[in-house]
């Protein structure tokens, strides 16, 4: 029988937005992908040597999966880091134009634009895909609880709007040279942007049914599902 609706987000998890920092990546996963490129515009803002610049990023990404290992915690993010990094070092490098190291990071930006797009206009939306199995109900809002499907889907349009907003930042930054001014974007747009929508995620959620908690297998190979109590 159903209970009382209570904000999803904050049933499963005390801390409220926790739960959803942790799904995309944690406060420390976002450092490991930004602060390697904040890094590289400061040494070519100072020095304008790209060789120095892609170095010094490149190095502190290793050194973040050093202490990553020695911590013995994932090294997911600090591996995707240094694969980041080490690429848009490469095509700097080659091409000669410090603002290719941004391009790879910024050419992912927009397939998840389009996949978030693509998820949401098919009505699997990609927020309901990867926060389901983090707050116990897996798949069961697809097919059993329109309200939250609804609500996964306004949430995956706002980030759509945050990979949309930087790349109308972005690119015409890159296409313009200015390094300096591209470096402090990129940065300016990563942690904040990414707390914003984390923010407007769990706002929305909040106003959701609660999730149908997926229960443990039975043993004649059933499951059975329940709507989350208060």
């Amino acid at each position: 029988m159903p209970g009382r609706q209570a904000p999803a987000a904050a049933e499963s998890d005390p801390g409220g937005t926790a739960s959803l920092v942790e799904a995309f990546g944690g406060v420390r996963g976002m450092v490991d992908m930004t602060v390697p490129g904040l890094v590289f515009v400061l040494v070519y803002t100072i020095w304008h040597q790209l060789a120095a610049a892609s170095l010094a990023a490149f190095g502190l990404t290793i050194a973040l999966g050093v202490v990553r290992l020695v911590r013995r915690e994932t090294l997911r993010h600090a591996f995707g880091g240094v694969i980041g990094v080490g690429i848009g070092a490469f095509i700097a490098w080659k091409s000669g134009k410090a603002q290719d190291f941004y391009l790879p990071g910024m050419i992912y930006g927009l397939v998840l634009l389009v996949v978030y797009m693509v998820s949401a206009l098919v009505r699997w939306p990609l927020i309901g895909v990867l926060l389901g199995p983090v707050l116990g109900e897996n798949m069961s809002w697809r097919t059993q609880n329109p309200g939250r499907r609804a609500a996964y889907t306004k949430a995956t349009w706002v980030w759509v709007a945050l990979f949309a907003v930087r790349a109308a930042v972005l690119f015409p930054l890159y296409w313009a040279g200015n390094v300096t001014w591209l470096g402090a974007a990129k940065v300016g747009l990563g942690v904040p942007l990414w707390l914003v929508a984390i923010y407007l995620t769990w706002l929305v959620l909040a106003k959701a049914p609660a999730p149908l908690k997926v229960a443990e297998p039975l043993i004649g190979g059933g499951r059975k599902e329940e709507r989350e109590r208060s």
